[in-house]
């Protein structure tokens, strides 16, 4: 069995063997809002309708990426987002092509035996915009479908999966792609996540990827106030080609999210 495979069934297993607790997100309200990603992948998480999110990833090449989401409605949010790498050194700053744009709205809400399902779209990639390639080095999910499911466990844990199909093609490689992830609350406060994006899109000769699919791990602490800091380890399998303004090796970044309501 490849390490990709293991992944999956280990996820698997943690879905059937747990005890269902619907509609909690990531620690219900016992501090951690529900997820509206992991560290790369979408999940059926939502913004609370009136709430508004600030997100920012601080990432390689002194990379940053600002986000701000509204949760329009319960079950719709819309989002706009942008950066750029080397905004902080000597070099000459590298920003994003154009603009991310992000929409998402829940189709089914969580119940005892079906998970939460979100559809949306979103254009932004992560760690940065390639120009030679006309392509992020983290590919943006595109257009996608997201399910999620919560369970009571010792705290919560929460399983998400989905498919998904970006419009980053110029590299040749248009096939769709699939994904799942995992969180598991440690207290009120933490939590930690992994996710497997599975690379699908990415991993023919013209790409980035080599075909292992990219693994990532991450911590959360709710700070308090709406304010959560994740620190994230990226690329565990070694997967991405790496070389000046793609991929570094054991990439950590750090994501900053503020959730208010107006």
């Amino acid at each position: 069995m490849t390490s990709e495979m293991r992944i999956v069934a280990v996820l698997a297993s943690t879905l059937l063997i747990s005890v269902p607790a619907f509609a909690q997100g990531s620690a219900g309200s016992d501090g951690l809002l529900e997820p509206r990603f992991l560290i790369d992948i979408p999940t059926a998480g939502m913004l609370d309708r009136g709430s508004l999110a600030l997100d920012v990833d601080f990432y390689q090449e002194g990379g940053v990426l600002f986000g701000l989401s509204v949760g329009i409605f319960d079950r719709l949010s819309l989002g706009l987002s942008y950066g750029g790498s080397r905004l902080i050194g000597a070099q000459p700053a590298v920003m994003d092509d154009i603009p991310g744009v992000n929409l998402k709205v829940r189709i089914i809400e969580e119940s005892v035996l079906l998970p939460a399902i979100a559809i949306g779209f979103d254009n932004q990639g992560k760690d940065g915009y390639v120009s030679s390639l006309s392509r992020y080095v983290i590919k943006s999910p595109g257009a996608y479908a997201s399910a999620s499911k919560n369970y009571a466990m010792l705290g919560y844990l929460s399983i998400h999966g989905g498919v998904n199909y970006s419009f980053e093609r110029a590299d040749g490689d248009k096939d769709a792609n699939i994904f799942v992830g995992i969180e598991k609350t440690l207290g009120p406060f933490l939590s930690t996540m992994a996710e497997y994006n599975s690379g699908m899109n990415d991993n023919n000769a013209g790409a980035l990827g080599k075909g292992r699919g990219y693994f990532n791990a991450a911590l959360k602490w709710s700070v308090g106030g709406g304010l959560t800091l994740g620190v994230n380890f990226k690329d565990i399998l070694d997967n991405g080609r790496y070389g000046p303004g793609t991929l570094a090796i054991a990439n950590r970044t750090v994501t900053l999210e503020y959730v208010r309501f107006f």
